[in-house]
């Protein structure tokens, strides 16, 4: 993968199409390997890529590619899931048997609780009085990481939703990420766990900017 040329053709994403599925699909499998909520909530012992792997391909095949705005790299390597807010509400009851499966491969029984305890949480925690685009992922591949490619995704994003007057609102489980999405004018609203012994999650907001 060249690195460099996957930071300047973020600087100009492209919209991620049904032909990118299992790029990005992967890239954000292979992103989010050591998020510590992941982390946290995926079953231990091998697996655990394909698990991960199955949920992507199950939330970005029903919902990112759908209803949401996937901006990416022309040639991949990273991908911004931008959700706007009126996607938010209660899960369908059919949406939710169909996802059952994916989730109890990556969980498991036993840490099946800790997955819900962090959705209930997230929804808690996510402002509803008005309308604002949601970030609900950014992955950049391992190979493309430390090189500026998740502030030029970011730097497109925020110029279109500057110029459409929208605020922004996203959640990170990593703390090394708040200074970064800091720098790009978002600020941490709430600071929260799922449970008492849950990695921490920091909801940040962004309010659009006169262009």
């Amino acid at each position: 993968m060249d690195a460099e040329a996957v930071r300047r053709e973020a600087e100009a994403p492209v919209i991620g199409l049904r032909a990118d599925f299992d790029e990005i699909v992967q890239t954000l499998t292979d992103a989010f390997a050591a998020d510590p909520h992941f982390d946290w909530f995926m079953r231990p012992g091998p697996g655990r890529e394909a698990a991960r792997r199955g949920l992507f391909h199950m939330l970005i095949g029903q919902e990112g590619l759908t209803k949401g705005r996937i901006d990416r790299p022309a040639s991949g390597g990273a991908a911004a899931v931008w959700m706007p807010s009126e996607w938010l509400g209660p899960m369908p009851l059919l949406a939710e048997l169909l996802a059952l499966p994916s989730m109890l491969r990556m969980t498991g029984f036993a840490r099946f609780g800790r997955l819900m305890a962090i959705r209930d949480d997230m929804d808690r925690h996510h402002p509803t009085d008005r309308p604002h685009a949601y970030l609900w992922f950014l992955g950049v591949a391992p190979a493309a990481q430390g090189r500026g490619v998740g502030s030029a995704l970011l730097r497109a994003a925020n110029a279109r939703n500057d110029a459409a007057g929208l605020p922004a609102y996203l959640e990170t489980g990593a703390t090394r990420n708040v200074a970064l999405y800091e720098r790009h004018g978002f600020k941490v609203i709430s600071e929260h766990k799922a449970r008492p012994d849950a990695p921490t999650m920091w909801s940040m907001w962004r309010e659009a900017r006169a262009t």
